[in-house]
């Protein structure tokens, strides 16, 4: 079965938009894995945004599943993997000042260059990953670094799909699943992909062995927990307090 792991960024985001600590990133990487979560997926960036620095070995005490830090392998992100040691390091051609990831890596320009990451990341017993676009080439150029899988690039998937056009969306993860297959890669995927197109590209990436998925769930979240969450407030401004109001 294909592992669910979850980015808890966006709960960074959170908690550093009115400072303080809530939500509290630790209890939720708790709770995530608690529901069920096989995985917990970090993104820190050189700005500290969301994920610090910190909260990378804060969560290494409550992590009890795998653990997946994503990032550019810049000098300052090199060390904090090493010094960190997750599960599993999936190495990402981010820009500094990146919204989103936006691209997989050209495994065939920085083959140099990745294979000498990934041969670092690996003496150290880490797993090593590089997201790449659903192109052969790159899967294969990713495989000749000596990487241990490919996280494929999801978001051209997830925006076919939206526009209803099933068949085309998949047809390049189909392919680039199996090439990944053919060169001995595990496959993940990840970026863009919900509760209203996860189904659909599991069923047909026989090979998929983690997605992970942190915008979509985190909003679907919202709306799944929102007419609860609302309940709750009215049920304490509804109740009889024996206190009288002043």
């Amino acid at each position: 079965m294909t592992k669910l792991s979850v980015n808890i960024n966006k709960i960074a985001t959170l908690r550093n938009a009115r400072g303080g600590n809530v939500p509290d990133l630790l209890q939720v990487a708790t709770d995530v894995q608690r529901f069920g979560a096989e995985g917990i997926t970090i993104h820190p960036r050189p700005d500290e945004r969301h994920i610090r620095y910190q909260d990378a070995f804060d969560l290494l005490n409550v992590v009890v599943t795998e653990y997946n830090i994503e990032g550019n392998p810049v000098p300052k992100f090199v060390d904090l993997v090493l010094a960190v040691k997750p599960t599993q390091v999936t190495l990402v051609p981010d820009a500094e000042d990146a919204i989103t990831s936006n691209a997989g890596w050209d495994t065939l320009r920085h083959k140099r260059f990745l294979t000498e990451v990934v041969a670092e990341f690996k003496r150290a017993g880490i797993r090593t990953s590089l997201f790449v676009d659903p192109v052969e080439a790159m899967v294969a150029g990713a495989a000749e670094t000596g990487a241990d899988r490919v996280e494929l690039y999801t978001e051209g998937y997830a925006s076919k799909y939206a526009k209803g056009d099933k068949a085309a969306a998949i047809a390049p993860y189909i392919t680039a699943a199996l090439e990944a297959q053919r060169v001995g890669l595990g496959l993940n995927a990840g970026h863009d992909l919900s509760l209203q197109n996860l189904k659909y590209f599991n069923d047909n990436i026989t090979n998929l062995e983690e997605v992970s998925i942190g915008h979509a769930l985190i909003c679907e979240a919202l709306y799944l927990g929102l007419e609860n969450t609302i309940g709750a407030y009215l049920n304490q401004l509804s109740e009889i307090s024996l206190t009288p109001k002043i």
